[in-house]
């Protein structure tokens, strides 16, 4: 370690959870109590899940998630929508394992009768942006793998089976960014996805951020959220040196690119009243609605705070977003 003033000194701390040193040293605690909440595993009796690895380079897993059959017919009514979802976290934490992440995905996988991809990326600062929006990507490869082959893992065979062509891309926080990645990458019809098909991107609470403050980000914080923290996480994922207004940031930011030409699957953008994040979001919705070809629905759930249907999915908060959700799959499943 050298003299007493060559210590290596903490230049970022989230929690207690994460720090960054001087000298570029990452410290996670193993403890993830304080975010998770102690939320016990749900031992969902009419889902089943496993893990698969999608990407060996970056030793990277997925869980999927699939509702328990009572019937073996596989026409094309009871063939399963995909919905994928990316866990939040400030792109710094998280993981499919974690127990508010994988309750809302056995919810998910009950309530829409889908099956439920829900893949890890890399973190932050360790792996800086965009490697999570790359890692996005290369589960939907996967995904896209899965279909040309006929379905090597087996649980995309039998009955019910998986209707590849109704696949919805789910994500929350930091995974509504990155739904949002991804709606741009592969625009209407995602082509290069065939004969997987996205039909809808959902936005939770998406994680946007920008140099100029939004009404809500001066408000007061919330229960687990400040916008101390937001920055941090921004100053941990973004490219050294980066400020918020940085593309992968800022959708609407003074180098971000225009959006305006680029055609996109239906979108459904959902927060909390009470987030910090509220008026990003609604802002999004609103200019992605505002640029025209584009279908951007907005919903706001008064007095919710930030990942309320993770922390609490049994809350009626929680059930009637899990409505707008099938409703919003309902609407788009066989119109294209």
């Amino acid at each position: 370690m050298g003299s007493l003033g060559e210590e290596p000194q903490v230049t970022e701390d989230c929690m207690g959870l994460l720090q960054l040193l001087n000298n570029g040293t990452v410290l996670r605690s193993q403890t993830i109590d304080l975010i998770t909440q102690q939320i016990p595993l749900n031992n969902h009796k009419t889902v089943l899940f496993k893990d698969s690895i999608f990407h060996k380079p970056n030793n990277l897993h997925l869980r999927l998630y699939k509702p328990i059959s009572t019937s073996n017919q596989t026409d094309t009514a009871t063939l399963l929508p995909v919905v994928v979802f990316f866990h939040g976290g400030g792109f710094c934490f998280g993981s499919r394992s974690w127990p508010l992440f994988h309750n809302f995905c056995l919810t998910l996988a009950s309530f829409l009768h889908a099956l439920v991809v829900t893949p890890d990326y890399r973190l932050a600062p360790e792996h800086r942006l965009p490697a999570a929006f790359e890692d996005a990507e290369a589960a939907l490869t996967w995904l896209r793998d899965e279909a040309v082959s006929g379905g090597v893992d087996h649980w995309f065979e039998g009955g019910p089976g998986v209707d590849f062509d109704r696949v919805f891309v789910l994500g929350d926080s930091s995974g509504g960014n990155i739904a949002h990645q991804l709606a741009v990458r592969f625009g209407s019809g995602s082509i290069d996805l065939r004969p997987v098909r996205v039909r809808g991107y959902i936005l939770l609470g998406p994680f946007f951020g920008g140099e100029e403050r939004t009404k809500s980000e001066d408000g007061p914080s919330e229960a687990s959220l400040s916008l101390d923290l937001l920055d941090k996480f921004w100053r941990l994922s973004l490219p050294k040196g980066a400020t918020r207004d940085h593309p992968m940031a800022n959708p609407f930011g003074p180098t971000s690119p225009r959006l305006e030409p680029i055609s996109l699957e239906p979108m459904l953008v959902i927060v909390g009243g009470s987030e910090l994040l509220r008026d990003r979001a609604k802002e999004y919705a609103y200019r992605m609605k505002k640029m025209g070809g584009k279908k951007v629905d907005y919903i706001e759930f008064e007095n919710e705070e930030h990942g309320f249907f993770t922390k609490n999915p049994s809350s009626e908060a929680s059930e009637q977003l899990l409505r707008n959700i099938g409703d919003f799959m309902d609407n788009f499943s066989t119109t294209f």
